[in-house]
């Protein structure tokens, strides 16, 4: 689960803006926040996952989209 985390983590500002978009977002940060939080066993974490997934397609990338162009990663319910 790491592995995954540290490759998310290390992607080019690009790739992870079009890992932001509307449709894949939700999958994309959505599993992101779901591992990093289940690694990290922070229930805060776990349940914005959970939540990303079925809401980050509709609303939510907003919020990553913005979140890297300020700060290059993603960054609510992340760290």
């Amino acid at each position: 689960m790491s592995n995954l985390i540290k490759a998310f983590d290390d992607l080019p500002v690009l790739i992870k803006f079009l890992l932001a978009l509307p449709g894949i977002d939700g999958l994309a940060w959505g599993i992101y926040r779901l591992v990093k939080g289940i690694q990290r066993n922070n229930t805060t974490l776990i349940i914005a996952g959970i939540i990303w997934i079925f809401l980050g397609f509709a609303i939510l990338w907003i919020v990553d989209l913005v979140c890297i162009a300020m700060y290059k990663k993603v960054t609510v319910f992340a760290d």
